[in-house]
């Protein structure tokens, strides 16, 4: 059965974004995007990489972890807004929203149904696992679906801002277990976790 993963990139204080929900990679970023750290996503998880980074980076790899990435609207829109309408072309995209109506891209998918049944669904279909890229309202929606959280853990701490998950998210402790490990030299950490039985 394939696996929801919800890999992210989270600042040592569990922030995803800044309070503004702006893209932390961007230009005004806060996100420190080291050599070290871009080779190790083109060595490891070369699908995760937008389409622009996969072009400037002649990256053509098609990648083994993921053949679907879930977005919500809110993540969705920081693309928009830079006239992308789909950084992941080379992927199933689908962007979770009740509110928009028509999908700017005619490859990435609009969702309004429950994001629960809809990863339940895809769950049972072939192929390879579902990368849950975000926001923190869908990634809350879909905590008790997550099988695998790979963390890149940033060494950077912001105070305040977008943690990655909603506060609305139901309080519901889990154990996970430490597959992997990865340190870079830059202090950047990638941390791989599978749900513990609970």
């Amino acid at each position: 059965m394939r696996k929801l993963v919800h890999y992210i990139a989270a600042t040592l204080d569990g922030f995803i974004a800044g309070p503004d929900g702006a893209d932390p990679t961007g230009p005004n970023g806060f996100w420190p995007i080291s050599t070290d750290y871009i080779e190790h996503l083109v060595a490891e998880y070369p699908e995760t990489l937008p389409v622009q980074a996969r072009q400037a980076l002649s990256v053509t790899a098609e990648g083994t972890h993921f053949d679907t990435v879930l977005e919500g609207r809110r993540s969705y829109e920081i693309g928009l807004a830079a006239g992308i309408t789909n950084a992941y072309p080379h992927l199933r995209h689908l962007v979770f929203s009740r509110t928009l109506t028509e999908s700017p891209d005619a490859a990435v998918d609009l969702v309004a149904d429950d994001p629960v049944a809809t990863v339940r669904e895809l769950k049972q279909q072939e192929g390879k696992d579902i990368w849950l890229l975000g926001g923190a309202e869908l990634a809350g929606s879909l905590y008790a679906e997550i099988d695998t959280l790979i963390l890149k853990i940033g060494p950077v701490t912001v105070g305040d801002g977008i943690p990655m998950f909603s506060r609305k998210a139901a309080f519901d402790p889990r154990t996970w277990a430490l597959e992997d490990h990865t340190v870079l030299q830059s202090g950047a950490v990638i941390l791989t976790y599978s749900r513990a039985n609970d």
